[in-house]
């Protein structure tokens, strides 16, 4: 190894090969270098690039009016941080097309600007616009309004007619645009519409025949509409439905409701109604008198302010109460014997409210006979029967036979 590092050849080699390193290395970083001196001139300087920035038009607007022209550009400005800074912060500057020199036809324009320092480089994009300069004119057009998601609209609401103001507008363009004039529209969302608007701003749209929206000067570009909301109603009879069979024992003695009941819905649906029913009360399930909410039964478009009506439910109950114990009342110093029935009992039919029913027990019930002041021989004694003054009482037989000896 030491020899090697002796020989004049290898120490030329490596020389050389260091030499052409050291100058590949200097070449990359020049070119580096100049590439990015390219982007940004200048150790100090800075690029801001600001979107949308408004274009104005300088024009004849008493006698033209120009199409192409978009609403806004890409400006992107270059120079030193404390020249620039101030400038993007204020868009105290200008970017605009000149066509006061430009008569009717099509032009291609620069985009020019001002008030931009300097010390600063301006570049906007596009450079240039294609533009079309047409004679101005102006005609007036009435404004229509159009409701939207009319079918939204809560059931039971109706819609009056809209007022507008003002009622026509000017539209400005130029006369082809203007021959293209098909409608000149507002719209208003009335979707769960359930009060008036009044005086609302809305602005104005203007479509040609096809539906496309025209670019145009509207004057004035809004108006207010005004659109009643309304809630028309009637009263109508209320119909309790009912269907199957009562549980067996149970009679249905009264449906209790309102009599009327008031309904909301367009007037054209409401003329047709006649009367609202209940949905039908399955009576094979009602197994006491009470108090029942029963959904009402609204034909489509129909509503009332609950879909529930309260209806009263009263039930009688008859009731078999077997082998009463048939009392004697009264003195007699005679030997008496019933002889019909065979035994001292008589089975009772109990009616009433079921309540009144269900709360009546044996013992609440006497069967009795008077057998004071009786002769010798056979007699037939009416059977007399007591209880709550709230049921009635019917005994299998009304008289009872005795024999006095």
């Amino acid at each position: 190894m030491d020899k090697l590092f002796q020989s004049k050849w290898f120490i030329r080699v490596i020389s050389l090969v260091f030499a052409v390193t050291l100058y590949l290395f200097v070449t990359v970083e020049t070119d580096t270098a100049q590439n990015e001196s390219r982007v940004i001139p200048g150790i100090s300087n800075e690029v801001q690039v600001l979107e949308d920035v408004p274009l104005d038009i300088r024009i004849d607007a008493d006698q033209y009016v120009v199409s192409g022209v978009p609403e806004h550009v890409k400006v992107s400005l270059e120079g030193k941080t404390s020249v620039l800074t101030p400038i993007v912060r204020q868009r105290n500057f200008s970017v605009f097309v000149d066509l006061r020199d430009l008569g009717e036809g099509e032009h291609t324009v620069e985009i020019e600007y001002e008030n931009i320092p300097e010390e600063l480089t301006a570049y906007i994009e596009p450079k240039t616009i294609d533009v079309n300069i047409e004679k101005r004119a102006a005609k007036e057009f009435n404004v229509s309004v159009d409701l939207v998601n009319t079918d939204s609209l809560p059931i039971g609401y109706e819609l009056g007619e809209p007022e507008i103001s003002p009622g026509t507008v000017t539209i400005i363009s130029s006369e082809s645009v203007i021959e293209q004039i098909a409608m000149v529209k507002v719209f208003v969302d009335v979707t769960d519409l359930k009060e008036s608007i009044r005086n609302r701003e809305v602005p104005i749209s203007v479509y040609d025949i096809q539906g496309n929206d025209l670019n145009v000067r509207v004057e004035p570009a809004s108006v207010t509409v005004s659109v009643p909301v309304e809630r028309p109603s009637k009263t109508v009879p209320l119909t309790i439905k009912t269907k199957g069979e009562l549980p067996e024992g149970l009679k249905l003695e009264k449906l209790e409701a309102e009599q009327e009941i008031e309904v909301f819905g367009k007037r054209e649906i409401l003329s047709q109604i006649k009367e609202i029913t209940t949905k039908e009360i399955d009576l094979s399930k009602i197994e006491k008198s009470d108090m029942y909410e029963i959904d009402l039964d609204f034909p489509e478009g129909i509503i009332a302010n609950d879909d529930m009506v309260e209806v009263n439910i009263l039930l009688s109950e008859t009731k078999l109460f077997e082998d009463i114990p048939i009392e004697q009342e009264g003195d007699n110093s005679g030997n008496l014997t019933i002889t019909k029935p065979k035994e001292p009992l008589v089975n009772i039919i109990a009616r009433g409210s079921d309540t009144d029913i269900g709360a009546l027990k044996k013992e609440d019930i006497k069967a009795i006979i008077d057998i004071g002041a009786l002769d010798e021989g056979e007699h037939k004694i009416e059977l007399v029967v007591n209880g709550p003054d709230n049921v009635t009482l019917e005994p299998e037989f009304k008289n009872v036979t005795v024999k006095v000896e």
